[in-house]
């Protein structure tokens, strides 16, 4: 499940709706991650532009990777302006054991935070400002990533 959702994310209601979806289909572990927008650098948001099409393609190769270890992986994130404090992304995998589910998590998050097609801007006295210096380049995105 892949969720875009103009602006700050609900948090708990996405991860009650979440839990009650899957709650019966026997999963020992429950593992969600939720990334929250930080006061640094004077910015009063964060701003995503997101390519879908190709954020979708990834989704799904990880959601193929997770069913060969009995598991799924559940994502949302923030379109548009989110302000400090406010939640932009939150990944969550369910499992039959703890294990695998710790595991898919932390290497989900961190390949998100490598591959998803999805810009990052600071917001500062309101203008949206590319935030370069910590964004990761996508590889083979040409001019605007880290080459082939």
């Amino acid at each position: 499940m892949l969720e875009l959702h103009q602006g700050p994310l609900e948090v708990s209601a996405i991860l009650s709706r979440w839990y009650e979806s899957q709650k019966s289909f026997n999963y020992g572990a429950y593992i969600p991650f939720v990334g929250t927008v930080r006061e640094e650098g004077g910015i009063e948001a964060l701003s995503f532009d997101i390519y879908e099409p190709i954020l979708q393609r990834w989704f799904e190769a990880w959601q193929a990777r997770a069913a060969q270890q009995g598991a799924i992986v559940m994502m949302a994130h923030s379109i548009g302006d989110v302000p400090v404090h406010g939640s932009s992304y939150i990944s969550a995998v369910f499992s039959p054991q703890r294990k695998v589910a710790l595991s898919l998590i932390a290497s989900f998050v961190e390949d998100f935070k490598a591959q998803a097609p999805i810009w990052k801007y600071d917001v500062i006295g309101g203008q949206r400002v590319y935030a370069r210096a910590r964004s990761t380049p996508i590889v083979g995105s040409g001019l605007l990533g880290g080459g082939a």
